[in-house]
């Protein structure tokens, strides 16, 4: 039976968007006993509905409403009205991961502590650590079935792999595998094992892939305690007199305005709609935006230091077939500055189809080095580069003169390369096309980053008010029943893929909220 609550119910938790944070959160508390009514913009799709088709998927899943870029990012240029490729459906971005899972490293926790001060860079410590984490990246990794932890074993290697292995181990890397992947290597938790068929980005249609569209979602709605209302674009959150949250205005599937009453809301829409929120709620009480009183709310956006490098061969690699991202080199993760910068990175398999391979190769490039590259598609390998940018509080996510389809200004997001970001894409590019030249590549192009997949920062966790936005509960400073509850909480961005950290955190605040609400603290 699943729940419907009533627009009046002022006992209800609001969980305003449905991926790795509100997806999940959303489940945990229903599954503690928990009201919740979670609202998603997007539509409601299930692995039937998934298509293996580069761009047909993309006009069905990805989050295109309008938004602006400024900075000197490349995106800005290529891409302006796409910074980041998230989606905009029940499940969020979980579609369209690659399913990457890596903890975060001890001293990731404490970038300020361990780098020292960095000119340009707004470096802070996590107000929490490693050992606090372990149990909850544990929970986090049987909910996904994280390869390679607890007894499940490694996802078997395709050719990109084999030769990303095969040139890694040439230079001397020794932590080389097919990665830690919330992709079943064996039939686990009813989701069959990967087939390999090699659209991870585009919705698994076996399942094998953890997504929270048709995990945690459905297993909280048959608790009875969780309504999930689609289509439903939330404008702004509403405040007393007092200042604690009372509600939400959205928008729903017919274009109507409607306002859900809730005891506790919880923003997790992403790092970009979450600033933009919390910034188009402003009121006469919070003339800067709800939970802004430090004036942080956008600031510190990270995206992670990317880029790739593609190469091409003599025979036939067929780098799209099997798991896109089963392939990782983690010996560049650490953190070394002699190489010339702090942080490390990690470097990934990658393949793009056709579509998008054209349109990220050499964004708006032509002629014939790239037509050239297009034509040696069968016998190209590839690979991502992940690393840890800089958070910077010039780079923020603010609101633009744009305005979307009900009248709302949208997201301008303005981001410019820190120092440290570009020497460590410029070594990351080195070492990626060394890599290949060491199994005889003909040749070898780094491309520029693509519209971003990893969008972190910009409601940040902070020991100090001053510092950010919530405290390490994702608990705003500001609003005690207000939290922050994806990876715009992330106080920086760490060398590793973010969902893993984002579930952990998610199952953490479920855990604190429900504790909270029994004792009437919230």
């Amino acid at each position: 039976m699943v729940a419907k609550f009533d627009l009046t119910d002022d006992s209800v938790v609001v969980v305003i968007g449905t991926g790795a944070g509100g997806g999940v959160l959303s489940n945990e508390l229903a599954q503690k006993g928990v009201k919740v009514v979670a609202l998603e913009a997007g539509g409601r799709y299930l692995p039937e509905d998934y298509i293996n088709d580069e761009w047909e998927s993309f006009g069905q899943l990805a989050w295109t409403d309008p938004r602006t870029t400024s900075g000197d990012w490349r995106v800005a240029r290529d891409f302006s009205g796409l910074p980041a490729w998230i989606v905009k459906a029940v499940g969020g971005t979980t579609t369209h991961w690659a399913g990457a899972s890596i903890r975060f490293q001890e001293h990731e926790w404490k970038a300020l502590s361990t780098y020292g001060a960095v000119e340009g860079a707004n470096l802070l410590d996590w107000p929490i650590d490693a050992a606090e984490m372990a149990p909850w990246y544990e929970k986090a990794e049987a909910k996904l079935g994280v390869t390679r932890t607890g007894d499940r074993a490694g996802l078997p290697g395709n050719n990109n792999f084999k030769v990303f292995e095969k040139g890694a181990k040439a230079l001397g890397y020794t932590e080389v595998h097919t990665g830690r992947m919330a992709i079943n290597s064996a039939d686990y938790d009813d989701r069959m094992a990967c087939q390999q068929t090699g659209f991870c980005f585009q919705g698994c249609k076996w399942g094998a892939k953890w997504s929270a569209a048709y995990t945690d979602i459905p297993r909280g709605e048959a608790t009875g305690n969780l309504e999930v209302r689609d289509h439903a674009h939330v404008a702004r959150i509403l405040h007393d007199e007092s200042g604690k949250v009372t509600g939400v205005e959205y928008f729903d599937k017919d274009g109507n305005l409607q306002m859900q009453k809730a005891r506790i809301v919880c923003v997790a829409g992403n790092s970009f709609e979450s600033p933009r929120l919390l910034l188009n709620s402003a009121s006469e009480m919070f003339p800067n935006g709800l939970a802004n009183s430090s004036d942080q709310v956008g600031r510190n956006y990270m995206r992670h230091t990317t880029g790739s490098v593609y190469a091409v061969f003599e025979k036939p690699v067929r780098m799209w077939r099997g798991t896109t991202m089963a392939g990782i080199v983690q010996d560049e993760a650490h953190h070394d500055p002699s190489r010339g910068f702090v942080g490390g990175y990690e470097l990934e398999t990658l393949s793009l189809g056709i579509p998008f391979m054209a349109a990220f190769l050499n964004p708006g490039g032509w002629g014939r080095s790239f037509t050239t590259a297009l034509d040696s598609y069968e016998n190209m390998a590839g690979m991502w580069i992940v690393g840890e940018d800089m958070p910077q509080a010039t780079n923020r996510v603010t609101l633009s003169d744009v305005k979307d389809q009900w009248g709302l200004p949208v997201a301008n997001v303005h981001f410019s390369d820190h120092p440290n970001d570009v020497a460590m894409r410029n070594h990351a590019y080195k070492q990626g096309m060394a890599i290949y030249e060491a199994v005889g590549a003909t040749r070898t192009f780094p491309t520029p980053p693509y519209p971003s997949t990893h969008n972190l920062g910009t409601n940040r966790m902070s020991e100090k008010p001053e510092d950010g936005v919530c405290n390490k509960w994702g608990q705003t400073h500001d609003i005690a029943n207000l939290f922050i509850s994806d990876g715009s909480q992330f106080t920086t961005g760490a060398a590793e893929n973010p969902t893993l950290t984002i579930v952990a955190l998610a199952i953490r605040q479920a855990d604190f909220i429900a504790r909270e609400m029994a004792v009437g603290s919230i």
